[in-house]
């Protein structure tokens, strides 16, 4: 069996003859070894020119089988040097190759090879031909010299240029594979940053649009989304006069202000940890214990809403008109969610949140209204004064509390 080294293969040595195959492959090339080595032949076995080089010198076999293909010059190239060193030039090359085309053939003799094998070939045949020159070779049974001078004088020269020849260029090869390599890794990384950082801007707007863990549920389930929430506090805020405010400014100047306000409500808002849920023309509704339940929502809402009164104060009105609120505030249960399918909105639905809304649109400029339970809740830490009695659609006769300051 021939064993396998690197890219070197050679069958166990025999006291005898000894065959170079390069670059050969194929079920006839397998054959043909196999029967080299059954005939007690040495046979080494190369698939590149340049293994080839490194064998001969240090085993110098007695004949060379050279495969070519039609078109590449580098084995005639090899036989060429093979030639002009003392040393090799007696050694028999045996071109093996596609016979249809006479200049391949020529070309083989020209540069010094002494037959020409054409493909496909009998294995048979060719181990005739091998045998053949094997028996007229002049070194058969002679061991190489242990040291041989006129090749390590003057013989390697041809050798080690080929050799620094084929190492540059694999080395120019592998150095451009490699500034490929990093031009794509940096492509790659550049494109996986814009992806995160498009992805990062999503996420983003969409967390402009909806609460964050609305977002994270909406990433894990599709359709709608709700959910019911027993404890929560809704505020509803509305500018007083707003018509005739708008009637005299420009429609700019009013987005402006409107813009102004609600940003900096916003902003209380985020300072509060509450939710804001959306803008109606002038309105402001915001919530405290949704999407996530917080176990101060009514104090937090309240504080809220003391703030909303006080921002509102040192914005400056337009024309002679002040700018003031009118806020209501309702506790007890909702039902939050999302729904639909294009431009999602986060919204609240239940009687609390219809009750709230009716505290703000039946209290009065600069107050804020609040239920009796909310009332009931924060009485303890904030100061109230009764306000009236209101009715209320659906629910009677209702008493209602200024929210005045903390205690």
């Amino acid at each position: 069996m021939a064993n396998s080294s690197n890219s070197i293969n050679h069958a166990p040595a025999a006291a005898g003859s000894s065959v170079l195959l390069i670059d050969a492959a194929g079920p006839p090339a397998t054959a043909l070894l196999m029967a080299l080595i059954d005939r007690d032949i040495t046979v080494y076995q190369v698939q590149a020119i340049a293994d080839a080089w490194i064998l001969i010198t240090a085993h110098r076999p007695q004949v060379v089988l050279l495969t070519i293909r039609s078109g590449q010059d580098e084995g005639y190239e090899f036989c060429r040097q093979m030639r002009q060193i003392p040393q090799t030039a007696s050694i028999p090359i045996l071109f093996v190759g596609p016979g249809e085309n006479k200049h391949d053939r020529l070309r083989a003799f020209e540069a010094g090879g002494v037959d020409f094998i054409s493909t496909p070939y009998w294995p048979e045949e060719v181990l005739a031909r091998v045998q053949l020159h094997l028996s007229s070779a002049p070194n058969r049974l002679r061991p190489p010299d242990a040291n041989p001078p006129a090749i390590a004088q003057r013989g390697y020269a041809p050798l080690l240029a080929n050799l620094q020849k084929t190492l540059h260029q694999q080395t120019l090869k592998l150095q451009a594979q490699n500034v490929q390599l990093q031009r794509e890794i940096h492509e790659r990384q550049e494109i996986e940053t814009a992806l995160r950082q498009a992805q990062q801007k999503s996420e983003q707007l969409l967390l402009n649009i909806l609460p964050e863990a609305i977002v994270t549920q909406l990433k894990q389930c599709q359709g709608s989304l709700a959910e019911r929430f027993d404890e929560a506090t809704v505020l509803f805020a509305d500018i007083v006069n707003f018509t005739p405010i708008a009637a005299q400014c420009t429609p700019l100047e009013l987005v402006n202000l409107l813009n102004q306000i609600f940003s900096e409500f916003d902003r209380l808002a985020d300072s509060y940890q509450l939710e804001k849920i959306k803008t109606i023309g002038d309105a402001y509704m915001a919530v405290g214990g949704v999407p996530v339940p917080q176990a101060d929502h009514e104090i937090a809402v309240a504080d809220m809403a003391l703030a909303m009164q006080a921002a509102i104060r040192q914005i400056t009105p337009v024309g002679e008109m002040p700018l003031q609120l009118r806020i209501g505030i309702n506790t007890g249960s909702v039902i939050a969610g999302v729904i639909g399918i294009k431009k999602f909105s986060y919204d609240l639905w239940g009687d609390t949140v219809n009750v709230a809304s009716r505290m703000e649109s039946q209290g009065q400029p600069d107050k804020i209204q609040v239920t009796e339970a909310t009332y009931s809740r924060l009485r303890d830490q904030f100061r109230f004064a009764a306000a009236q009695e209101l009715e209320i659609k659906g629910k009677g006769l209702m008493r209602t509390y200024y929210l005045l300051g903390r205690l």
